[in-house]
């Protein structure tokens, strides 16, 4: 969570050096755009030159993190042969896999 803590202001602080001065016009709903709509194009536009790419890649740290904490309790309740609890995991991580894939 510190990680992506750190990105997310690492972006935010270049994002608002390049553009803190200007004016948002919200008369107009600009949803986002296509490049930081998937994990992959999200990676892949991440630089120091991309600053929103910079600021997804973080919020999507901190939406990995959950998931990674499902996947080793997996592994562990396998080390520990528990059966119940492993299958429950099993469970619970294919939710949170299935939620994060695109429809």
């Amino acid at each position: 969570m510190i990680l992506s803590a750190l990105v997310v202001l690492l972006g935010g602080v270049c994002y608002l050096s390049k553009h803190g001065r200007e004016q948002p016009d919200y008369r107009v709903f600009r949803g986002t755009p296509a490049e930081y709509r998937t994990i992959s194009a999200v990676i892949h536009a991440a630089s120091p030159s991309d600053c929103r790419a910079v600021i997804q890649l973080g919020l999507l740290l901190l939406i990995l993190t959950p998931v990674a904490r499902v996947a080793f309790c997996l592994v562990g309740f396998g080390l520990e042969r528990d059966g119940t609890y492993a299958v429950v995991t099993s469970i619970v991580l294919a939710v949170l896999i299935y939620s994060l894939t695109p429809r």
